[in-house]
């Protein structure tokens, strides 16, 4: 059974940055693709970004690319999400999720359900 507890979300203004962090309790994530999803107020859950377990494959939807980068560190059994140059759109509660295997191309690695295991989710709220 694989846990994910997120954390670093919080209130900031648009164009400032913050680090998203997704940790693992139980199995290390070595060997899952891992990716972050998002829910704003009123809408359905969206795909951010995904990262595969090597770390070498990374996919992003096109609404943060160039903005936000997804990494990850297997030996700490920790995936992140910077978020550069925020907006006040990116207002969400941020997801992280996990699978074991590969995930890919980007359309299996951006469907929600290609996951199996998922963390409560973090705040983030961007004003303007």
């Amino acid at each position: 059974q694989v846990q994910l507890v997120e954390s670093g979300g919080g209130s900031v203004q648009a164009g400032d940055s913050l680090r998203l962090s997704c940790a693992t309790s139980g199995r290390t994530l070595g060997v899952y693709a891992a990716a972050w999803f998002r829910r704003a107020p009123g809408k359905d859950r969206e795909f951010v970004a995904a990262i595969s377990w090597t770390g070498g494959v990374t996919y992003y939807d096109d609404s943060v690319k160039g903005r936000f980068t997804i990494s990850r560190d297997n030996a700490q059994s920790t995936v992140s999400l910077q978020m550069n140059n925020v907006k006040p759109e990116d207002t969400a509660v941020y997801y992280c999720a996990a699978n074991k295997g590969a995930l890919e191309p980007q359309p299996i690695a951006a469907n929600y359900y290609s996951y199996m295991y998922w963390g409560q989710g973090t705040q983030v709220t961007v004003s303007s």
